[in-house]
C-alpha cells in the first residue's frame, strides 16, 4: 500500500512538472519582450477633441502596464505601439417623429501599428473602432463626455491588447 502511494505521488509529480504550458489570467503567452513603448497617438480626425490624443495614449499605456509585467520605456522598446486617431464622429442613430435625433452615437477609431523586435512576423497595422450611444436630447459635455471616452477607451485598448499580446 505504501509503495502504491509513492508510485502514485511520483507519477503525479512527473505529470505536473512535465507540462510546459503556462497559463495567465490575461491570456498573455510567454514573451521574450521585457519593455514596451507607446508612441503618441495624434488626433487626425476631422473633429478635434482637445486632450483626446493624450488621454488615449495614456489609457493604452496603463492597460499594458496593468495586465503585463512589461516595463514602459520612452524609446527602444521591445514592443512598439504607434498610430493615430482617425475618427471622432458624432452621428444620429435613430430619429423621432419630429425628425430630430432620438439617440446619438460617438464613434472613435484608431489606426494601430504594432512592432515586435523579437518576432517581426507578428508586426501588423490594423484599425480599431468602438462607439458610445447617448440620448439625442443630451449634449456630450462634462461627465457624460468623460464617461463616453472612458468606455470607448476601455474597449479599444482591450481589443488592441488582445490582438497584440493575448493573440485573441
Amino acid at each position: 500500500m505504501k509503495a502504491l502511494k509513492y508510485s502514485l505521488l511520483i507519477c503525479i509529480s512527473v505529470l505536473i512538472t512535465g507540462c510546459k504550458v503556462k497559463y495567465s489570467f490575461t491570456g498573455v503567452q510567454d514573451l521574450k519582450a521585457e519593455t514596451f513603448q507607446v508612441n503618441y497617438f495624434q488626433n487626425n480626425s476631422a473633429l478635434i477633441e482637445p486632450g483626446l490624443d493624450r488621454d488615449f495614449t495614456q489609457a493604452l499605456q496603463d492597460l499594458i502596464q496593468n495586465q503585463t509585467s512589461l516595463s514602459l520605456v520612452n524609446s527602444g522598446g521591445d514592443l512598439i505601439y504607434e498610430g493615430e486617431i482617425t475618427e471622432y464622429r458624432i452621428s444620429p442613430t435613430t430619429a423621432t417623429a419630429n425628425n430630430t435625433a432620438a439617440q446619438n452615437r460617438l464613434t472613435i477609431s484608431v489606426n494601430v501599428r504594432f512592432f515586435d523586435k523579437d518576432a517581426p512576423e507578428e508586426d501588423f497595422e490594423q484599425r480599431f473602432s468602438f462607439f458610445y450611444d447617448y440620448d439625442g436630447d443630451e449634449q456630450l459635455i462634462g461627465s457624460q463626455k468623460d464617461t463616453a471616452h472612458e468606455e470607448i477607451f476601455e474597449r479599444l485598448t482591450q481589443d488592441i491588447f488582445n490582438a497584440t499580446l493575448a493573440k485573441w
